[in-house]
């Protein structure tokens, strides 16, 4: 990756500005200083209920081709986004990528122009343009964009660093972004790519090298089944560590060139000049590394697995089903000025999804529009890809695609509306745990503050909708037995010695395997204790079976079902992670495995 084709916002956050790091070139040159080190942290948390609702209504007329005349007049309005099928809803609210006659966008009064950008630092750039005429006093700026979509679990990065250069220009809190709602879920689309032995084995993925849009949604999965295996995780994408999961930043930020990159290494044998790393001291080494994997989304998916054999999907939105919904970012300050419109765009985005999950019509029409406003592909191909495909190469079979639209039930739902579980507020506050724990790319020395989940997010515009039948929150069914392992990882949860009374930085990690277990939702779980070799062995057996059922109980007076539970079981002493003959072997061995399965 060459300095010279980063945007400014890619260099920014990697390079953290002059002012922050003002050491770091020093430990760059020179070899056994310390560096960023790699770390373990806890994993995301998943929830119980299935986010899929449906509620019966009429078949509407589908939106026409035709630019709306109905709309012409009224203030345009920009939203740029990704090209990413979890957008399907809004899309086809709106006709496509300009409102079109007979789409729900025109009925709501809306006129609203869709833009894709697939670089992350443009779409910032675009936001940042459109508060730079609103605030020179004009209601409804022309120039770049008032809305983005975005993955949500790339909130905290996004927010937080454009909040950063937001104070810097205006002063502390003149403007601020907040998500005011979410339209779409990615159902599987997002994944991490590499080697079937990182899935059989997911420790064979120490050492590996994989691209991505650091601090995006795709890199969140990827840490999440690292720290869920038990895998750390190098947070400094300028360096390379063998004992953890490395990362390469993409181009531009952009998905595709992940994607590219691992083509062109296992095809051209393309490596990345990095730092060598070693208990978190630089050693004064270069290695060249080939690029083991990425993690992307469609269609990068399908791009690498056009180009390459040898790959397949290890990890997706599928497992971690509440993980990444489509997050729609305003300014605050424009968005309470301009609230009714507001939340007319997104009680037409509800509509037209609850249209697309009854009638197939519907979905036909939104692959049409998608194609459309993506300008790639064809219909069919993105009509195959929401619902999800598999394919197979060279033996190995892989998944590609699959996303989902929200209706109003789904959105209450998943922002705890209807049922009191906030998933959203449980992704966005584990992955500001995990920028604030790894310092991906120095993050904390050049961002004052991760933006809280309680500034972040605004539901009233959501509350506001009227008119439209929400319907029912979904349940999930956990009477099937689950045998397919998504993830398997060791905690340190500590307890009292020689008891099973949690100590209150125990209750902390247990607070991150909730926020996980929010996340991959329609999932069960075991729960395996183990302990030291202090006491007596039968004590043992007792002590660890009890230390489980206090992680089982903390979790169901979470909210966590008791029926995700399958097996609770207490191992003792006879299956130690280190040696017995050290204090700090004993902490270790001192814990409970929590192992996710569908």
């Amino acid at each position: 990756m060459q300095w010279s084709k980063l945007t400014f916002f890619s260099k920014t956050l990697i390079t953290l500005g002059a002012a922050g790091i003002i050491g770091f070139g020093v430990y760059k040159l020179a070899p056994g200083l310390k560096t960023e080190a790699s770390r373990q942290l806890e994993k995301l948390d998943v929830s119980d209920k299935d986010v899929n609702n449906l509620v019966s209504t009429d078949e509407l007329a589908l939106p026409t081709n035709e630019p709306s005349a109905k709309v012409a007049g009224k203030p345009l309005v920009k939203i740029a986004g990704y090209a990413w099928n979890a957008q399907s809803g809004i899309i086809v609210a709106n006709g496509g990528p300009k409102t079109t006659k007979g789409s729900p966008m025109e009925t709501e009064g809306v006129n609203l122009e869709l833009i894709r950008q697939d670089w992350l630092s443009e779409l910032r750039n675009l936001q940042i343009k459109f508060i730079d005429e609103f605030d020179a006093g004009k209601n409804m700026p022309t120039e770049g964009a008032a809305g983005i979509m975005i993955m949500g679990d790339g909130v905290p990065f996004y927010i937080s660093s454009t909040q950063q250069a937001l104070d810097d220009k205006y002063g502390a809190g003149k403007y601020q972004l907040q998500v005011v709602g979410a339209v779409g879920l990615s159902y599987g689309e997002d994944k991490l790519i590499g080697p079937p032995s990182w899935k059989l084995n997911p420790q064979s993925m120490k050492g590996a090298l994989i691209s991505t849009v650091i601090g995006d949604g795709d890199w969140v999965t990827t840490v999440n089944y690292a720290f869920a295996n038990g895998l750390k995780v190098n947070p400094d994408p300028a360096t390379y560590d063998a004992d953890a999961v490395n990362f390469v930043a993409a181009a531009n930020d952009d998905y595709i060139e992940a994607s590219k990159d691992l083509i062109k290494s296992q095809r051209e044998g393309y490596t990345v000049s990095l730092k060598e790393v070693k208990d978190g001291k630089l050693t004064g080494k270069t290695v060249n590394r080939k690029i083991d994997g990425c993690a992307t989304w469609t269609p990068g998916d399908k791009m690498v697995f056009d180009a390459i054999g040898g790959v397949t999907d290890i990890v997706s939105t599928k497992e971690f089903n509440n993980q990444m919904a489509t997050a729609l970012i305003f300014p605050k300050q424009w968005a309470e000025k301009n609230s009714t419109l507001v939340t007319s765009i997104l009680k037409a985005s509800f509509e037209a999804s609850n249209q697309m999950k009854q009638y197939d019509s519907w979905r036909v029409r939104a692959s049409e529009a998608t194609q459309k406003t993506f300008a790639m592909e064809t219909p069919q191909y993105w009509y195959d890809m929401f619902k999800g495909t598999k394919g197979e190469k060279n033996g190995i079979s892989y998944n590609m695609g699959g996303s989902r639209v929200f209706n109003l039930a789904d959105a209450n739902q998943y922002f705890g509306v209807t049922d009191g579980t906030n998933r959203y507020k449980a992704v966005y506050d584990q992955v500001s745990r995990y920028l604030k724990g790894l310092n991906p790319a120095g993050f904390n020395q050049n961002v004052k503050r991760i933006v809280p989940y309680e500034e972040a997010v605004n539901l009233s515009f959501l509350k506001a909708i009227q008119n439209l039948d929400a319907g029912k929150a979904n349940t999930a069914d956990y009477t099937q037995k689950a045998t397919s392992v998504v993830a398997s990882g060791e905690w340190r949860i500590n307890f009292e010695s020689g008891r099973a009374s949690l100590r209150p930085e125990g209750k902390d990690v247990l607070e991150q395997i909730y926020n996980l277990l929010i996340q991959a939702e329609d999932s069960k779980l075991d729960l395996i204790g183990h302990t030291d070799n202090t006491g007596t062995k039968v004590g043992n057996y007792s002590l660890s079976a009890a230390r489980a059922e206090a992680v089982k109980s903390y979790l169901i007076g979470r909210g966590i079902p008791a029926a995700r539970f399958q097996k609770i079981e207490g191992k003792g002493q006879d299956e130690p992670s280190a040696d017995n003959a050290t204090e700090a072997g004993k902490a270790q061995n001192r814990r409970v495995v929590v192992t996710i399965l569908k």
